[in-house]
């Protein structure tokens, strides 16, 4: 295969190694061949340390650049690379350690004690006590290490249902660039073009798609501005300041952006492509960001698992609410509970099938659980697809209420209470009914935390927009809605308390 002419960040490296690559959150700027340089050395010293292709390398790092010299590094050396949370507890940190049997964990100073206590050799950036400086790893030789290979990243899921999973995919068996090459020209869907952007990293770099992005527009010649926590002043600054025109977002940001009152100060009209997925976004929410930003918000569905469809700013207003098409490398598919397509408009288990395909590291069962005979995997999200094949998601089957024997879906109650105008965030779920085993309830974070009144307003505001079957039966107001950074809503620490009082779990 002809490599030369490839979007990568090698290719980048040949052409132009002064241009600043990466900008970390407090302002260093990294060029191309400062960044090329480290992931060679990263590289050699992890072969030197005895690490082979297929072998396992962690790290558990607040947002900066040597997460870009890591990933860069093990993706041409044949590693898998597994983020940690820096937020999980040493127990749950270790037990990922453990579990995909990392030889190397890099971290910063503060975060080396849920590292500690495992086989892996510690690495602390900047140093700490007792364990190895990552500057060794940075240092000799920058010319590319031997028997260059593919590496890939191994995503541990959430664990909501249990310990968490390792997806693991075969290693590519290729050199680094045609991988690289692909990342990069996947960003391209989103009509991204090569050499002409930048891209803003706001979300934690230990999540999927946020590390994803980030990498795959470094390789598309994309320079990379790392924010360490986001607010959103600090994304407006951002974007003006760098005239930054592309990111990965969440719906969580969007409100909270909507909410900045001087977001009108700032000037966004360099952006292009801001892309967002991992949750449902509110219709009110979206079609607001698409005022202000015109055509620029583009959506996705996928999973760490794989995916997925995407939508163009353009088709989901044609369609408000779908998720959109296949991806060019995948193809989706609905299929009821006994395992029969389902016709377009009719709901049932979404399925996917991909290119590639993955396993739940060390659990078979989970794994052929997910997978049918002929290659569609799913993660048990509901949903359907219209007679153009634009997907539309209902909820998780998990999640789903079953109240006198019908089947209502949580996301829609939730789209219908986020358009009133006094509710900030919404999460609504079945809780234990004596008559009809389930009851609609719905948890509401009120705009400003001003409740009075508000429960009478959104019953009758549920009433006038959707069946009384599917209206909550009662609503309660939290300070601040559980949400993981990425925007995912940990709706069991909501419903679980009232299943715990009738003695039972879901």
């Amino acid at each position: 295969m002809d490599m030369s002419n490839l979007p990568t960040f090698t290719l980048w490296t040949r052409t132009d190694r002064d241009s600043v690559a990466v900008i970390a959150p407090d302002g260093t700027e990294s060029t191309v061949g400062q960044l090329q340089d480290a992931a060679n050395q990263i590289a050699r010293n992890l072969q030197a340390l005895g690490l082979q292709r297929g072998d396992t390398v962690g790290y558990c790092m607040r947002n900066c650049t040597e997460i870009i010299e890591v990933m860069l590094a093990t993706q041409q050396i044949g590693i898998y690379v597994v983020p940690c949370n820096w937020h999980l507890t040493k127990h749950e940190t270790t037990y990922i350690l453990e579990d995909s049997n990392a030889k190397v964990v890099i971290a910063h100073p503060e975060l080396v004690e849920l590292c500690n206590g495992t086989s892996a050799r510690v690495f602390a950036v900047g140093g700490a006590d007792g364990v190895e400086d990552y500057a060794s790893l940075k240092s000799g030789p920058t010319e590319p290490p031997e028997n260059r290979a593919a590496g890939a990243t191994m995503t541990y899921t959430s664990g909501t249902t249990g310990k968490p999973k390792g997806v693991r995919r075969p290693l590519p068996d290729s050199p680094p660039e045609p991988v690289a090459s692909g990342y990069a020209m996947f960003m391209m869907v989103y009509t991204m073009k090569a050499g002409e952007g930048v891209h803003l990293v706001g979300s934690p770099m230990y999540h999927t798609a946020v590390v994803y992005f980030a990498v795959s527009t470094l390789h598309l010649g994309h320079q990379v501005v790392i924010m360490d926590k986001w607010t959103p002043k600090g994304m407006l600054e951002r974007i003006q300041q760098y005239r930054v025109t592309n990111s990965h977002m969440v719906p969580t940001q969007f409100s909270r952006l909507l909410d900045f009152e001087d977001r009108l100060e700032y000037d966004v009209s360099s952006i292009q492509q801001m892309v967002h997925g991992a949750a449902p976004c509110p219709h009110p929410v979206k079609r607001a960001m698409l005022e202000w930003w015109g055509d620029a918000v583009y959506e996705y569905y996928a999973a760490s698992e794989g995916g997925g469809t995407i939508v163009s700013p353009q088709e989901w207003t044609e369609r408000p609410g779908t998720v959109g098409k296949a991806w060019p490398t995948a193809e989706i598919a609905i299929f009821d509970d006994d395992g029969h397509r389902v016709p377009a408009g009719e709901v049932g288990t979404v399925y996917i099938k991909m290119a590639q395909g993955f396993e739940y590291h060390r659990d078979k069962d989970k794994t052929e659980k997910a997978w049918r005979t002929d290659g569609y995997f799913t993660v048990g999200d509901a949903g359907y697809m219209d007679a153009d094949g634009y997907l539309f998601l209902c909820d998780r089957k998990a999640d789903m209420i079953i109240s006198g024997g019908v089947n209502i879906y949580p996301a829609e109650i939730e789209s219908v209470l986020t358009e009133h105008p006094r509710v900030l965030d919404v999460a609504v779920f079945g809780i234990p009914d004596e008559d009809w085993g389930e009851q609609v309830k719905a948890v509401i974070e009120p705009k400003g935390g001003i409740t009075e009144g508000l429960e009478d307003e959104l019953l009758s505001w549920a009433r006038e927009r959707i069946a009384k079957y599917k209206c909550p039966r009662s609503i309660d107001f939290v300070e601040v809605m559980p949400r993981e950074e990425n925007g995912k809503l940990k709706k069991r620490l909501l419903r679980d308390p009232y299943w715990a009082a009738v003695g039972r779990q879901i």
